[in-house]
């Protein structure tokens, strides 16, 4: 019963959370839509990623003070909200989100991910998301890219359109490269030649390369383990989640290989291709190393990032 209760007092306060802040982004976000002075599209941004940072914060409190869960880290990246990182991480739950904006808030700039264009229409927040330039992206069956091979490129271009908003602002662009996250029947299904995690589809993290790879500064390379079967949102706030062991390394991004014929073109220089495939393959090596690290041993102390009590 304490847990139910747990549970539907989250709900309830990230519903208001939700409600309070989003109606106020919206407005901005029209103002921003509608007004092509600069000063004022400036001073859109500042407000919009203050509102995000408050809504995120709330619910990073309810972590804290709902559950008894201890996020042990390794690695944070020193804090700084200015420039712009390309973020890489496992997939494994929806938990994985609140615990990276959670360990990120105020310290990068804002996470935006990629979204399948379906969650537009979740309520509240498909409009939050949008107001806040989140790429949404539609995903073809490899049946109907066959039939139609010109939707393929339909996703590169919106990355490319996606990244060209982010040209005026501090931005974290994450990506899951995994593409879903972590079953143990998708990971059988896919013959994946890693223990813990799936393929890494390099793709999305060529396309945000190829958009931005000019500016981009670092890249943060996180993974997540709950050293068990992963759980969902309900578990977390019913307090089921006792530990959660995350390790991030950054890399510079003179690690990322660059197109020496195309500017770095992913589809159509097949050289380059295979020199970002083969990077993503060596650095999900890496990661699968790590995860066994962090399955079997127990974490370092919590940093500051982790809980406040030092729990």
């Amino acid at each position: 019963m304490i847990r139910l209760m747990r549970s539907l007092l989250a709900a309830i306060l990230i519903g208001l959370s939700t409600a309070f802040h989003v109606l106020p982004l919206l407005v901005i976000a029209m103002v921003k839509a509608a007004v092509r002075i600069a000063p004022v599209r400036r001073w859109c941004d500042r407000w919009l990623m203050r509102l995000a940072e408050s809504w995120i914060g709330l619910n990073s409190w309810m972590i804290d003070h709902l559950t008894d869960t201890r996020i042990v880290v390794e690695g944070m990246p020193e804090t700084s909200v200015d420039g712009n990182y390309l973020v890489i991480s496992n997939h494994q739950s929806w938990v994985d989100i609140p615990v990276l904006q959670k360990l990120f808030n105020r310290k990068l700039p804002l996470l935006r991910f990629f979204l399948k264009s379906q969650l537009i229409w979740v309520p509240l927040l498909g409009l939050a998301w949008w107001a806040l330039d989140f790429p949404f992206m539609k995903r073809y069956s490899k049946e109907l890219l066959a039939k139609r091979p010109e939707l393929a490129g339909r996703d590169i271009e919106a990355t490319r359109r996606a990244c060209r908003k982010f040209a005026d602002i501090p931005v974290s662009v994450m990506n899951f490269v995994e593409g879903t996250r972590f079953t143990p029947a998708r990971h059988a299904a896919q013959g994946s030649p890693y223990k813990h995690l799936l393929k890494p589809r390099a793709g999305g993290v060529a396309f945000v390369l190829d958009a931005m790879g000019d500016s981009i500064d670092t890249i943060v390379d996180v993974t997540i383990s709950y050293c068990g079967p992963a759980p969902g949102l309900p578990d977390l706030f019913a307090n089921n989640v006792e530990e959660i062991r995350v390790s991030v390394r950054t890399l510079p991004i003179s690690r990322a290989p660059a197109s020496e014929t195309s500017g770095g073109d992913y589809t159509s220089d097949p050289e380059y291709r295979k020199r970002v495939q083969n990077w993503i393959n060596d650095l999900w090596r890496e990661k699968d190393q790590t995860m066994e690290h962090l399955r079997r041993h127990a974490g370092p102390n919590p940093s500051p990032d982790a809980r406040p009590d030092g729990s």
